[in-house]
């Protein structure tokens, strides 16, 4: 059996956030049985991480597929890393070809501070595309990777097909649930989340994400390695992402790239409402609203998150 990856002061310190969380209370009276509780069967995982020199970063990316199939890129979600897209990535394999990136300060990259903004972010993805060799790709981008995936789209020399973006910040005014509500908007809150470690961190986005997902130990213990001491820098992004958001917010109109946005309809981070409004504005969209579906939508709903992947990436892109 694996070892706890969470620990019990980890435990006790994410407990003592989800009792002034009310979005928890909420999602634990609609979690099914056994969901969000860490699973301790060993886990074997049909992703490969690897690392590559990149920019002065050691950078954790994954390769796979089909070289035939078309290029999808997954871009990873806080707390977590590109483990959390294995279920996907394993249905995929056959269907398209497959590249996942833990983006610089994230995951199991290397990033300082200077990465912590959507304009580094989406430069240094520039930069990992253009090394990579791709072309046409479909950029599959949940949480913190959204306004990365579209600032990409709209201000860099892009490679994109199209993007599909869900359950992050993306639009002004940008609607959240009340624990990022605190994170964004109070020094206070952020220093205790700051105080309250990764482990604490990483078990309260369990607790709120998920109605029907466990995760494994070894997954979880991927995204304790992935933030064990730089949970400061990830609050400070949180700081600055409203004053980031205003150079996407003005370009979503003008945005000329097929984009798919997704959100769980129990979201308790960020309200399905930021979806909504984002579909009515981007020219060229379709939207998807996961039902009985937490925050992490690619795995409460892996099979129909992986179905709309496939029909997307397929010609379903091609709207109109």
């Amino acid at each position: 059996m694996s070892k706890d990856p969470i620990g019990m002061l980890g435990r006790l310190n994410a407990a003592s956030l989800m009792m002034i969380t009310p979005e928890f209370y909420k999602v634990r009276s609609m979690r099914a049985a056994g969901a969000s509780k860490i699973n301790y069967t060993t886990a074997s995982f049909t992703m490969k991480p690897t690392y590559m020199q990149l920019d002065g970063l050691k950078i954790r990316y994954a390769t796979g597929g089909t070289p035939d199939g078309p290029t999808v890129l997954f871009l990873s979600p806080l707390p977590q890393s590109i483990l959390c897209y294995d279920s996907v990535w394993a249905a995929m394999a056959a269907d398209a070809n497959l590249i996942a990136l833990d983006l610089p300060g994230f995951g199991r990259s290397q990033g300082d501070m200077s990465f912590m903004t959507f304009a580094a972010q989406s430069a240094f993805l520039e930069k990992f595309i253009s090394e990579m060799g791709l072309t046409d790709v479909h950029i599959v981008a949940p949480d913190v990777a959204m306004p990365v995936a579209l600032h990409y789209a709209m201000h860099r020399d892009h490679k994109a097909a199209s993007i599909l973006i869900g359950d992050g910040p993306g639009i002004l005014p940008s609607d959240g649930g009340s624990l990022i509500k605190k994170i964004v908007h109070s020094g206070f809150w952020r220093l205790m989340v700051n105080m309250t470690g990764a482990r604490a961190f990483i078990v309260g986005a369990i607790q709120l994400g998920y109605l029907h997902y466990s995760p494994s130990a070894e997954e979880v213990a991927d995204y304790v390695a992935s933030y064990s001491g730089r949970i400061n820098q990830v609050t400070a992004w949180f700081k600055h992402y409203p004053e980031g958001l205003k150079d996407i917010d003005s370009h979503l109109e003008n945005l000329d790239v097929p984009v798919h946005v997704f959100w769980g309809d129990q979201d308790a981070f960020l309200t399905t409402d930021n979806a909504v409004r984002l579909h009515k504005r981007l020219p060229k969209s379709a939207l998807t609203i996961f039902e009985m579906c937490g925050h992490f939508c690619y795995q409460d709903k892996a099979v129909e998150f992986t179905a709309l992947l496939r029909a997307w990436v397929n010609n379903g892109h091609k709207l109109g």
